[in-house]
């Protein structure tokens, strides 16, 4: 056999090889790539009520939860009938949901805190809302559908802030810590949530495990919770879409 059908033999398994990688990654890019390109994940952040998942530690609410004078008794977000609110250090009282007793302008919870939401949020007398500086932290459950009740696959764990003085954007940064192990399989995630949008964008800035060196972003949408009843406090659904790379 000459060397000119010999190179177009090799030639042709080339392409074919080729092909076939592309017909694989198409049908199922995890095995193509030995990768996952992509993960869903559902974030339940819950505040108040007797199985939170997130506590504010600075800020408005953070006074609230904690008492707002040396000594005080701790009484959650909703003070007890006939009760009498406490002013904020700057001399204001917060607007609060109707619902839940949680101050507008305040956690995840989108546009029923927003300032949009026709009930803007108290702003101090510094001109900033009341909600601003406000951290949080959270434990956070990760399930693999939107129910409360679903299979848990792990834990978000980090904190937000209250960053725009208009109370409209949240700075997050959490790890999602995969069950597994000793949680050996992490992402860590980094980015500013818009409150009452209806995507925001976070970028993933590493990971652990089977996700070590990974990048790329996450696309987290607002969620109506299917199950409010599952829970007495007030629950923040959002869906997270993971895009990585390597």
């Amino acid at each position: 056999m000459s060397m000119g059908s010999l190179s177009s033999t090799f030639l042709a398994m080339l392409l074919t090889f080729a092909h076939l990688v592309q017909i694989m990654a198409a049908v199922d890019p995890v095995a193509a790539t030995g990768k996952e390109p992509m993960l869903e994940l559902y974030m339940h952040d819950i505040l108040g009520g007797s199985n939170p998942t997130a506590r504010p530690i600075t800020g408005l609410l953070g006074n609230i939860y904690s008492g707002q004078v040396p000594f005080a008794t701790p009484i959650g977000f909703i003070p007890p009938q006939g009760g009498v609110a406490i002013p904020n250090a700057n001399g204001a009282i917060p607007t609060v949901n109707g619902l839940t007793g949680i101050p507008l302008g305040t956690g995840l919870a989108g546009t029923s805190f927003a300032g949009n939401s026709g009930n803007p949020q108290a702003v101090g007398s510094d001109g900033l809302g009341l909600g601003f500086g406000t951290i949080t932290v959270i434990d956070d459950e990760l399930t693999s559908a939107p129910e409360l009740g679903s299979p848990t696959i792990g834990k978000a764990q980090g904190v937000y802030v209250a960053s725009s003085a208009d109370g409209s954007r949240q700075m997050i940064a959490f790890t999602a810590l995969f069950e597994g192990g000793e949680f050996g399989d992490s992402l860590n995630f980094y980015g500013i949530f818009k409150i009452g949008s209806t995507v925001s964008h976070l970028s993933v800035i590493g990971g652990t495990g089977k996700f070590k060196n990974a990048s790329g972003f996450a696309e987290v949408r607002p969620l109506i919770p299917p199950g409010q009843h599952s829970t007495d406090g007030a629950e923040t659904l959002l869906r997270i879409t993971v895009h990585l790379s390597y």
